[in-house]
């Protein structure tokens, strides 16, 4: 039979060498074979409107087996990029056989056959300077014969706790994916017990053509325990090498473990001076089994600007921006300047304006603490009230993980507000401790996973002002299922709540309120709150209160690629007093949503109306980038 016949098992790959008979024979003259372990996962779609009629016969009828062969093809590769000539499709059949090849052991056929005819000639056939004219169809036919199981499958020697490939065992089916995944795996966990230079020292495969089984044996060299040498870094310019090192904070004399690089990776990376970080092991071990390892850093532009926006029907737009210089003085600090202009053609309040400056300098006490100090003013005029604040403060965030942080502040917050019950002013110190535990996929538009967030801020008032503890917590929980994961149910539960002192004693910016784009959409911002200080024409001036609740569930579902949509529901409560008791007032709203998906982030449109409450009527429009949690 004419094409590419596979009688055994010999290749080389990922150090993992299979033994046996000579790789492949051809009937055809001029073939070659490459290992057919290479080129696996690339893709391509099939080809729609071009001159070549290609097309994929599997014996087997498997249509699953035909896709991948198909997107593999080198053949599909070139028709898909417009390359038609008779050269290019030869050049890419050729290359095919072993490609394909490589494909079916990764699918456990050893015994397969591969036939790809040129309008009826073997390619096989075909030498490369004999091309013909033109090509008009290009037919493959596999024939995949059957899949071949493992009679034996051992590594060793495995490090403790090592987790080898569930299909790498007797009895299942021998991909070479899988000794591939088991031999990386046994490194992999030689490394994470302080062996860096583990290997794999030699490999057995050997295929039983008449029992159809796969004989294989992988051996593994630990090599000796390893400690961390000396890091030696190069490619910084700006940045002070002592500042780089102390970020850096890489862990000399420790034992070797692969996750302390990958952290020494992540502080350089989260410190925002780079655009580059490459880190490589040294080839050999110094004295006393040592290793180094090389840090080529490059630094990003020093300076960085943006802005962000978002829109309501009723609130009117708020607009915002920022300017961040990211090595002020050599040694990685962050200076950030932002302002925000809200309520801009707002019918119910009058313009907000928020500015403030903050400078974080990273590695302050270890490598995971950054330390921050932090001016920013306020000013607040809202339909029930006016607000100047003005904050001072100094802060230390903690960063053990990219998943974990942990930051608290000493602040000195100063306020002014005006009402219907006069001017009052507030003055505190305050300590805001928040810890949040972030578990979601992608953090600008989840899909799985979870987000946590607590924040608890004693204060303690000067003057007339009260002291108590301020607490909110909030957390979000996303799920997916369906195709694709097309369907998410994303859920968002926030509370709070003030102890210790009075209503009226309580600065007025601490007070909770609910409604708008960031707690119930279809209802007006802030247009819930509670009325529990006396004053005004009514007797009481309405103000936010000392509890709240607030709770919102979404749907989101992807019609397209870039394109879904949302249904949502609101709703929120707010108390009088202390640990939700007093006086309270609810509401909620529900809604429908479109989201457009952008490279920094959905670009979101909802609009809401009011579906329980007293506070709101009419519809709601919201705009702004990304999700709305």
């Amino acid at each position: 039979m004419a094409g590419f016949v596979n009688r055994a098992v010999a290749a080389a790959t990922a150090g993992i060498l299979l033994a046996g008979p000579a790789l492949a024979q051809t009937t055809g003259s001029g073939s070659s074979a490459s290992s057919p372990f290479s080129g696996l996962f690339s893709g391509a779609d099939p080809v729609e409107n071009s001159p070549v009629d290609l097309q994929f016969r599997v014996s087997n009828g498997d249509a699953g087996l035909e896709r991948r062969l198909r997107n593999a093809s080198r053949i599909t590769g070139a028709l898909a990029e417009g390359r038609y000539t008779a050269q290019d499709v030869l050049a890419a059949a050729r290359a095919d056989y072993s490609r394909l090849l490589g494909l079916l052991y990764d699918e456990g056929y050893y015994d397969s056959v591969i036939d790809i005819r040129l309008d009826g000639v073997e390619a096989a056939g075909i030498a490369p300077l004999d091309a013909p004219q033109i090509v008009r169809q290009v037919v493959v036919t596999v024939n995949p014969g059957n899949a071949f199981r493992y009679s034996r499958a051992d590594i060793a020697p495995i490090a403790p706790d090592t987790e080898l490939p569930e299909d790498y065992r007797v009895g299942e089916i021998a991909r070479t994916s899988d000794m591939r995944n088991a031999a990386r795996r046994g490194v992999d966990g030689w490394r994470e017990h302080g062996h860096a230079k583990a290997d794999v020292a030699a490999t057995e495969i050997i295929a039983d053509h008449a029992a159809r089984r796969i004989d294989s044996r992988i051996a593994l060299t630990p090599g000796p325990m390893v400690r961390f040498g000396q890091l030696h870094a190069t490619g910084n310019q700006r940045l002070s090498t002592r500042r780089l090192y102390k970020i850096a904070g890489f862990p000399e004399g420790q034992r070797f473990d692969p996750e302390k690089i990958e952290t020494v990776r992540r502080r350089l990376r989260r410190s925002g001076v780079f655009s580059a970080i490459t880190l490589e092991e040294a080839e050999a071990l110094g004295l006393g089994n040592t290793l180094d390892v090389n840090l080529t850093v490059v630094e990003q532009k020093l300076r960085r600007a943006g802005a962000g926006f978002e829109i309501s029907s009723n609130d009117g737009a708020m607009i915002s921006g920022y300017w961040m210089h990211r090595n002020l003085l050599g040694g990685g600090e962050r200076l950030r300047v932002d302002t925000e202009l809200k309520d801009i053609g707002s019918g119910t309040s009058e313009r907000d304006f928020k500015a403030g400056v903050r400078i974080d300098r990273p590695a302050t006490l270890n490598p995971d603490i950054t330390a921050s100090v932090e001016a920013r003013g306020e000013r607040l005029r809202e339909e029930d009230y006016d607000l100047d604040l003005g904050v001072f403060g100094f802060g230390l965030t903690w960063l053990p993980s990219e998943r974990l942080t942990g930051e608290t502040k000493l602040e000195y917050r100063r306020s002014r507000v005006r009402d219907d019950s006069g001017t009052t002013n507030f003055e505190i110190l305050a300590l805001p401790t928040t810890v949040t535990w972030d578990r979601r996929d992608v953090p600008t538009n989840a899909k799985r996973g979870f987000w946590l967030s607590g924040t608890a801020t004693p204060f303690t008032g000067l003057d007339d002002t009260g002291s108590g503890l301020r607490v909110v917590t909030e957390g979000r929980g996303y799920r997916s299922f369906g195709e694709d994961e097309r369907v998410t149910l994303a859920a968002r539960a926030r509370v709070g709540t003030i102890w210790g002192p009075e209503i009226e004693e309580t600065p007025r910016d601490y007070l909770f309120w609910s409604g708008g784009g960031g707690s119930v959409r279809g209802q007006p911002f802030e247009s819930l709150g509670v009325r529990a200080i006396a004053g005004g024409p009514e007797g009481t001036i309405r103000t936010g209160g000392m509890s709240v609740a607030n709770v919102t569930g979404e749907v989101r579902f992807q019609v397209r690629p870039r394109i879904g949509v949302v249904a949502f529901a609101d709703a929120g409560r707010v108390w009088a007093d202390s640990g939700f008791g007093g006086d309270t007032d609810w509401h909620a709203g529900a809604g429908l949503g479109v989201r457009y998906d952008t490279p920094v982030g959905p670009l979101r449109l909802d609009v809401a109306g009011p579906v329980g409450g007293d506070t709101g009527e009419g519809v709601q429009l919201y705009l702004g980038l990304g999700q709305a949690f």
